[in-house]
């Protein structure tokens, strides 16, 4: 097993990543909103 350090690390790593992702997918979405929102006018 991983020992307590190598655990906070990957805890703190996996926070990160999801906050990256989280973000990411609300700018896509966003993005792609005012996309349509350019071609429907």
């Amino acid at each position: 097993m991983a020992s307590e350090g190598n655990m906070k690390a990957a805890n703190q790593t996996y926070g990160s990543f999801i906050g990256f992702v989280k973000w990411g997918t609300i700018a896509s979405v966003a993005l792609a909103a005012l996309v349509v929102l350019l071609i429907a006018s």
